[in-house]
């Protein structure tokens, strides 16, 4: 296995990915695992290497996260049962999450009866209408009977400042607190993605309660993980 950081790689110097990865492919590598700050990075690298290596997609830009939403609806289905008569709810940063709009695509395919968006009107796209999506942007009413709570992390390091008043203003109006979670089913499934930034998306009273599953995500992530990586590696299925 080569891990190869950007910064101390030679596209620090000027070098294109393509280049980069075809010197790789030259050390006869079997397949990558790419983590890329533009979205479409992990298909560009795909269609390039076609049969001569597999890609897996670790996170392109704010597009998608294919993995992240694997765990997710694995977890969801050992937590929550079937997803097709599920309520979900994702709270937050949308417009930044790219493993909300993985999570999205995975419920759609999933029959997901309902999946509701809630967020400033700052911080949820559009275009999630066309997806046949429920936008929210009052949380009290978009978590009434909702079987699950996906909170999103606040991507500070790439919102600018004219986003949101203030985090502890979102706090006030979107933040996941126990009282607000008591809106939902009573045995309602609260997932994060991580990392958390406590009291801002979510109180650490919900993040350390009975409902709050997120430690079971980075078990489930881990062989769900390993289960990819030997599928591709021809363990089989």
């Amino acid at each position: 296995m080569l891990n190869i950081a950007v910064a101390s790689s030679s596209a620090a110097k000027g070098e294109s990915l393509l280049d980069t990865v075809d010197n790789l492919l030259a050390m006869q590598v079997d397949g990558f695992i790419l983590r890329h700050p533009e979205a479409g990075a992990a298909h560009l690298l795909a269609r390039h290497l076609g049969e001569h290596a597999w890609v897996v997609n670790a996170g392109d830009g704010q597009h998608a996260h294919p993995t992240q939403a694997l765990l997710d609806v694995f977890t969801l289905r050992r937590l929550a049962g079937p997803i097709s008569e599920r309520v979900v709810v994702i709270l937050g940063d949308v417009l930044h999450s790219r493993v909300a709009r993985a999570l999205i695509h995975a419920l759609s395919i999933l029959g997901c009866p309902q999946i509701r968006v809630v967020g400033p009107r700052t911080l949820v796209p559009p275009e999630l209408h066309s997806l046949g999506v429920h936008v929210w942007h009052e949380l009290e009413p978009a978590l009434a009977g909702a079987n699950v709570v996906y909170a999103l992390r606040m991507q500070r390091e790439r919102m600018d400042a004219q986003r949101l008043p203030s985090l502890e203003e979102y706090h006030r109006r979107y933040g996941l607190t126990a009282a607000r979670l008591r809106l939902a089913a009573p045995d309602a499934v609260v997932l994060h993605p991580g990392p958390m930034n406590r009291g801002v998306e979510i109180s650490a009273e919900v993040a350390d309660g009975p409902q709050a599953h997120i430690l079971d995500q980075v078990t489930h992530g881990l062989a769900l993980r390993m289960a990819v990586l030997a599928r591709l590696a021809g363990g089989g299925a």
